[in-house]
C-alpha cells in the first residue's frame, strides 16, 4: 500500500499511476511473506522538507510507538497496551480513536490479519507468549497522514520485533 499526499489521510489505500511529487508524503506499507505468514511495516516517506505538523506529529507516533511496545508482556490486555499509547499521544494534543494494531501470521492474501485480536480501547484479550502483533498506530488527518509500524512477536520478557528498520520519518531532498 502506497498513498501519497492528500490519500495519505487514509488507511489502505493501494497504489496508483499519480507521480510522486516533491512536498508530499508517501505512506509505504509493505509485507513480507514465508509459508503465508506474514510480516508487515510501515514508514512515512516526505518529498522535500516536510511541514512541522507532519515532522512534530511522527515523533510523537515514534514516542508513543515506543511506550506501547514497552507496555507489551504476557499478562497485560491489549487496552493496556492502547492507555500507554494513548497517555504519551494526548499528552501531545493528538487523538487517534481507532485501532492502533491486529494480529497477524498465518493468512491469504489480500489480508495478513488474523482477526483475533485489536490493539483498541474495551479490547481486554490478555497477550500471551507468540502472539504476533502489528501495531500501527497510523495518525490520519484531514488531508495528510503518517504512519511509522512495527511487527513484533510477544516473549516471556516483553517484544522481539520482527524487523530492525529505524523508526523514522524519512526526508528525501
Amino acid at each position: 500500500m502506497m498513498p501519497s499526499g492528500p490519500g495519505t489521510s487514509t488507511p489502505h489505500l493501494t497504489w496508483t499511476s499519480q507521480p510522486f511529487n516533491s512536498g508530499e508524503a508517501t505512506i509505504l506499507e509493505l509485507a513480507g511473506c514465508r509459508n503465508r505468514y506474514h510480516c508487515p511495516m510501515a514508514r512515512t516517506l516526505h518529498l522535500g522538507p516536510p511541514p512541522a505538523k507532519l515532522a512534530d506529529t511522527s515523533k510523537v507516533v515514534m514516542e508513543g510507538l515506543a511506550a506501547a511496545l514497552e507496555t507489551v508482556r504476557p499478562g497485560v490486555t491489549c487496552e493496556e497496551v492502547v492507555d500507554a499509547w494513548n497517555a504519551v499521544i494526548n499528552r501531545h494534543g493528538v487523538v487517534k480513536d481507532s485501532r492502533m494494531g491486529y494480529s497477524t501470521g498465518l493468512n491469504y492474501p489480500p489480508d495478513w490479519g488474523e482477526h483475533t485480536l485489536s490493539l483498541r480501547a474495551g479490547d481486554r484479550t490478555v497477550l500471551q507468549p507468540d502472539m504476533t502483533i502489528h501495531m500501527i498506530p497510523g495518525i490520519w488527518m484531514d488531508d495528510w497522514g503518517v504512519e511509522i509500524s512495527e511487527c513484533f512477536r510477544v516473549t516471556e520478557a516483553g517484544v522481539e520485533s520482527f524487523c530492525d528498520f529505524p523508526r523514522e520519518l524519512y526526508v528525501k531532498t
